[in-house]
């Protein structure tokens, strides 16, 4: 009985880690200014699969929180990066939290300041 119980826990707890958003982490050449970082935000929030947006210029990083069981292809937002006027280096898909990432980026920021 008690290995049945382990083995429930075990999967309500992969369950839930499944259930959390995905993250879209991306490398984007062009940012400059806090204009550019709202802009792309802006551009990012219109689709409905985004939960929530992260810009850091110092970084070049652009990450969209996706909301449960959502995504948005890599074309479509080559796409809407391009045509803000920027170029994506690179598209990692990630289970890290946009929060994860934002305290990634300030820990960085914070050991080079």
């Amino acid at each position: 009985m008690k290995i049945l119980k382990t083995i429930a826990f075990g999967l309500l707890l992969g369950a839930s880690t499944l259930a959390s958003a995905r993250t879209i982490e991306m490398d984007v050449n062009g940012l400059v200014c806090a204009f550019c970082a709202q802009g792309i935000e802006k551009t990012l929030k219109h689709f409905p699969a985004t939960q929530a947006v992260f810009v850091s210029l110092e970084d070049r990083i652009v990450a969209v929180q996706l909301k449960d069981g959502s995504d948005i292809d890599d074309a479509t937002l080559r796409k809407a990066i391009t045509d803000a006027g920027y170029t994506i280096v690179a598209i990692n898909r990630t289970d890290e939290s946009l929060d994860a990432i934002r305290s990634r980026v300030s820990a960085k920021a914070h050991a080079h300041g």
